[in-house]
């Protein structure tokens, strides 16, 4: 009986007990997309490889044109450059 009475006073403190909130996931895409967004709508050029690729931290940067043959391995560390068929950034992933 004294069991009983000790859990029934001891379970209504649990509920006081907090739990930390959930935060939203780390950056850990490790290409440093999102610091290179100001490419968006510029046209890319080769001469703008050493500074994105400096500014991102991007191990390695790939440059994809409409029509390109592009493998599905997944690399966090790359930094993958879309371009449309005017060489124009039109999106920026990891990848």
């Amino acid at each position: 009986m004294t069991r009983w009475a000790i859990l029934l006073a001891i379970l209504p403190l649990a509920a006081c007990v907090t739990t930390p909130k959930a935060q939203g996931p780390a950056d850990v895409s490790g290409c440093g997309d999102g610091k290179a967004a100001d490419l968006i709508g510029k046209r890319w050029t080769e001469a703008l490889r050493a500074p994105t690729q400096k500014r991102t931290g991007a191990r390695d940067l790939r440059v994809i044109a409409p029509g390109d043959a592009v493998t599905m391995d997944y690399r966090p560390d790359r930094l993958n450059i879309e371009t449309d068929a005017e060489g124009k950034v039109v999106r920026l992933k990891c990848g």
